[in-house]
């Protein structure tokens, strides 16, 4: 038996490609995109399932997806249409032409706070709406967690809900009018009393009254099928509410007329804490006579550590309202007592509010990955039942994971009786895919007879469509296929979703990925070695989608300066997916397609903490980078700056550093070497510093010699400060010469000096010897014949050589850092580094690198910032009085990698107040150095750090730890950004000089 989804591809197949793209390109304004990148970009939504398109099409208008609906009308090319891609049931995917309505049609039209409507096209990101209502003391009240980058008509198509459905509804409640456009070209205006209905549509439903009264279950959060119900008499036969959640199937919505709510002038959040789900989840119900906003759901396993919840095993999240938070805060009290609790906590400072309702917002992505590092997917991720039954149904539930011998993490709208989860399937091997359609026939079942819907938000879509007749019986599906073919005659609309469905099992992503793991240079410890598990990391929650961010988020830089699919992060993992997959990216590791995509990668690894699945773009880059350029030649900018360490040593050495200044200050000269170095014209080259940093230090210690301060006992070259005067000296401490501090910006490492010794710390700087053979001090190589034939050396981060995709030559120059550094990491001496970038590559990518080599985990270990240092070696250490506001901006690295929260108590300490902002410089090391990437790079500036500084008074001290932010800063601003270090430095100076 031939499947519905198998009919379609072989449609598809005997399509005329180049015919069709040329026919569409003539109709339509909009972009046409046939080539492999624009069609990989969708191949996939959120959920577990692949469809290759044949081509996308950008709308501008109206008429645009008319012309789309008559050229693929014509072919019989099925028509997809997508908003945000954040899907998780499948229908956002296709084989035919899918319309990309976030590039243009993307409008808020009207806005009417009289009648408390406002109009929209599709394409608008549900966050848009929200911010242009609250001036007028309105909301949309459907609120999905991805409202950064859902769009409306991705909403109504699903009829998405959120946290605060137990107050304002499904997404259909909060529609009034939708223009959309029929497979056959007619436009419709679809509203109450049967406003718009296609041709027969009016005379199906009347002849079906006693089935579509007593054929649906009667509980909020009922999505599945087509809400044929809404068509009654008595529900005001709204065409339009019935339309919601057909998920594309029926017409392509152009317009829409959506109802907008009061938003309480304050809220308030208790966080009640129980034992266990089971009774979090039996507690809901009995909360919603109190009028809550939210009645949300979640178990400690999804909860990270240092969270702040109250002492629990899970918890509610009930959101309250009021006129003024005094009246906010009594209904939140009012809800704790009436609640059975073994903790509670009520929050109501909006900020946080807004942390915890972080955590819960991620959870689709955190709960990809179980505890112990499993893989884990939706496939049943949002099936409800009615609130006063849910507690029972997740112990069943649980209970049936278990005869599966599977695991799952619930979370969700317990309120509403609905529940995410991702459980982990396997959906890699014939068993597994076995095991998962069981568990789903079963499952479906169990949400049947406890009077559930088999979708509670996010649409049925290939996932569950095929069992909607175990939910509806034949007789209702049959209805469903009627009311399509009402719409639909042809069946081009989103074809093998909710009527005629492909089989929950086929077209999975995972399917095509090659069997057997890829040969790769970076250990991936947290994906088990496997480059395939970590690009799967990658879920199309798309929150690297977000155009706006607040705080110290970062991620994704790069798409909201183009905001191209391509530049965002899971645009990148999606080709990168597809590169693993060989069929439709097809040059594998050489494809200029994942080249083109990660060219414009910051490499900020803002991903790596602020995508809510842990995808690390920055890595996989430098993997691509690696494979890509293996045996092949690189671009300038690789040899110039990816081995910037080597030639500002050469530099150094030769004396170099006057000359190469009035070369890059002469500007014909310095024209020619940006051209054949690969800099962008646009930019500045640096001027080196007149003396290194370890410049200075070998002449401070021999103008002022003393106790040396040496980690290995005097082996090696270990030149020594003298050391403050104490009765009882301090902790030692290695100060890391990181290529930046070394000869870009020494005065940062003296001043850090300044600081640390101030602090009652004895600093010491990396050994500079290399033993030709044995170690030093290893027990077998006699020390003074280890330093006779020792040969000079310098540590070294690796990060230039990491970052263009150097890695062969990164690891040789880290194996060359570990034997520098052996000695202090056998004495267990903590090694301060300035740079944020390089602290961030000593922590993660030494060890991804030399896996195998246990000194590389003793020195990420070892690596310290210089706040940590402060707060650790040196805590009773009162830091100088500034007193000062501040602004600039938290290193990307930092917040990715390090944390700041030192940093932000050392400031507070030092009386610095106000906050950074975060985002990323756009300068990123050798990134915004590059030809071709300047408009980007400035872009990314503009985003958050520029705009902070010019706002800031004149006495505020501009912070910039990296040195690529005080670039950039420099370069664009005409502002001097300077290091904590040296802040601290100067205030310590200035206290001096008042004594």
């Amino acid at each position: 038996m031939t499947d519905r989804g198998e009919e379609v591809a072989g449609d598809v197949r005997d399509t005329d490609v180049v015919a069709l793209a040329g026919a569409l390109r003539k109709a339509v304004r909009g972009e046409v995109g046939f080539d492999v990148t624009a069609r990989a970009l969708v191949t996939m939504d959120a959920s577990n399932y692949r469809r290759v398109p044949l081509g996308v099409v950008a709308p501008r208008d109206a008429d645009d997806v008319a012309a789309v609906l008559e050229v693929c009308r014509e072919r019989g090319v099925p028509v997809v249409a997508r908003g945000g891609g954040t899907s998780i049931a499948g229908q956002a995917t296709g084989t035919g032409v899918v319309l990309d309505f976030t590039r243009h049609m993307t409008a808020l039209v009207e806005l009417d706070p009289g009648s408390r409507t406002a109009v929209v096209q599709p394409g608008l990101v549900l966050d848009r709406l929200q911010e242009a209502a609250a001036p007028h003391g309105l909301r949309f009240g459907p609120d999905p967690s991805t409202h950064s980058r859902c769009t409306l008509g991705g909403m109504i198509g699903n009829n998405s809900c959120g946290s605060h459905s137990v107050a304002w509804g499904t997404t259909a409640d909060s529609v009034r009018e939708l223009s959309v456009i029929t497979a056959r070209g007619r436009r419709l205006r679809l509203g109450q009393g049967w406003a718009g209905a296609p041709d027969g549509l009016r005379e199906l439903a009347e002849g079906e009254l006693a089935r579509l009264r007593t054929g649906f279950p009667d509980l909020p959060r009922r999505i599945s099928g087509y809400a044929l119900d809404a068509l009654l008499p008595e529900k005001g036969a709204d065409v339009a509410r019935s339309f919601c959640g057909s998920e594309g199937t029926l017409g392509i919505l152009t317009e829409a007329v959506v109802r907008l709510v009061d938003s309480p002038r304050a809220r308030a959040l208790a966080v009640l804490a129980y034992a266990d789900e089971s009774a979090a989840a039996e507690a809901a119900a009995g909360l919603l006579p109190l009028g809550p906003l939210t009645v949300e759901g979640m178990a400690a396993d999804l909860v990270p550590a240092g969270a702040g919840l109250p002492a629990g095993g899970a918890w509610l999240f009930v959101e309250t309202g009021g006129e003024t938070a005094a009246e906010a805060r009594a209904r939140a009290e009012e809800i704790v007592r009436a609640a059975d609790v073994v903790d509670s906590l009520v929050v109501t400072d909006p900020a946080a509010q807004r942390s915890l309702w972080r955590i819960r917002e991620d959870a689709a992505g955190t709960a990809t990955r179980m505890p112990d590092g499993t893989e884990a997917w939706p496939g049943w991720e949002d099936c409800a039942v009615p609130p006063a039954r849910l507690g029972g149904y997740l112990r069943e539930f649980r209970a049936l994971l278990a005869a599966h011998q599977l695991r799952g993490t619930p979370y969700g709208h317990f309120g509403d009786g609905c529940i995410h989860v991702r459980v982990d399937f396997d959906l890699l091997t014939e068993a597994g895919v076995g095991r998962f359609r069981r568990f789903s026939e079963e499952l479906a079942d169990l949400v049947v007879a406890h009077g559930g819907s088999l979708s509670g938000e996010h649409g049925d879509g290939q996932a569950r469509a095929e069992l909607l007749p175990r939910m509806y019986g034949a007789d209702m599906v049959g209805l469903f296929e009627r009311a399509k073919a009402m719409w639909d005659p042809d069946d081009l609309l989103n074809p093998g979703m909710l009527v005629r469905p492909a089989r929950l099992d086929e077209n999975l992503r995972f399917s095509v990925l090659p069997r057997r793991p890829v040969d790769v240079a970076f250990a991936y410890p947290a994906d088990g070695g496997d480059f395939r598990a970590a690009v799967r990391r990658c879920v199309g929650v798309a929150k690297c989608r977000t155009t706006t961010v607040s705080g110290p988020a970062v991620m994704c830089p790069s798409f909201r300066a183009t905001g191209e699919e391509e530049h965002s992060t899971r645009g990148r993992a999606r080709l990168l997916h597809e590169m693993l997959a060989g069929d439709l990216v097809t040059d594998g590791w050489r494809s200029p397609e994942v080249l083109g995509a990660l060219d414009l990668c910051l490499s900020c690894k803002g991903c790596r903490s602020d995508c809510p699945a842990g995808v690390d773009m920055a890595t996989y880059k430098a993997e691509f980078l690696h494979h890509h350029y293996a045996d092949r030649r690189r671009p300038a900018a690789h040899h110039s700056m990816g081995r910037l360490p080597e030639w500002l040593r050469w530099a150094s050495r030769a004396r170099l550093a006057p000359l190469l200044n009035t070369l890059a200050a002469t500007r014909p000269l310095a024209g020619l070497g940006k051209h054949l170095a690969g800099i962008a014209s646009e930019r500045d080259i640096p001027r080196l510093a007149p003396q290194t940093f370890t410049g200075w230090w070998r002449k401070r210690k021999t103008a002022t010699p003393g106790a040396g301060g040496s980690p290995a006992g005097g082996t090696g070259d270990h030149p020594a400060p003298t050391p403050t005067p104490a009765s009882n000296p301090g902790d030692l401490v290695v100060l890391w010469p990181d290529t930046f501090t070394e000869h870009l910006a020494p005065s940062v490492g003296q001043a850090a000096v300044r600081v640390l010794e101030a602090a009652g710390l004895r600093v010491a700087l990396p050994p500079t010897l290399l033993p030709r053979k044995g170690t030093i001090g290893d027990g077998g190589t006699r020390p003074a014949a280890a330093l006779l034939t020792a040969r000079r050396a310098r540590v070294c981060c690796g990060l230039t050589y990491v970052s263009t995709g150097q890695l062969d030559r990164a690891r040789t120059v880290l194996r060359r850092t570990l034997d520098l550094m052996e000695p202090v990491l056998r004495a267990g001496v903590p090694v301060v580094v300035l740079e944020p970038s390089c602290a961030a590559a000593l922590r993660t990518d030494l060890p991804e690198l030399l896996p195998d080599d246990p000194r590389a985990a003793r020195l990420s270990a070892a690596v310290l910032t210089f706040a940590e240092t402060l707060e650790r070696h040196a805590p009773h250490w009162t830091p100088p009085a500034v007193d000062r506001p501040v602004a600039g901006q938290t290193h990307c690295h930092q917040h990715a990698v390090l944390g700041d929260a030192p940093d932000r108590r050392l400031r507070a300490a030092a009386g610095l107040t106000g906050e950074l902002s975060g985002g990323c410089c756009g300068l990123a090391g050798n990134f915004g150095f590059e030809k071709g990437h300047f408009e980007v790079s400035r872009a990314c500036a503009e985003d958050r750090l520029l705009p902070s500084v010019r706002q800031a008074s004149e006495d505020t001290v501009i912070l910039a730890d990296g040195f690529s932010c005080r670039t950039q800063l420099d370069q664009l601003a005409g502002v001097r950004g300077r290091h904590l270090a040296e802040v601290l430095a100067e205030a310590l100076d200035r206290a001096d000089g008042e004594r």
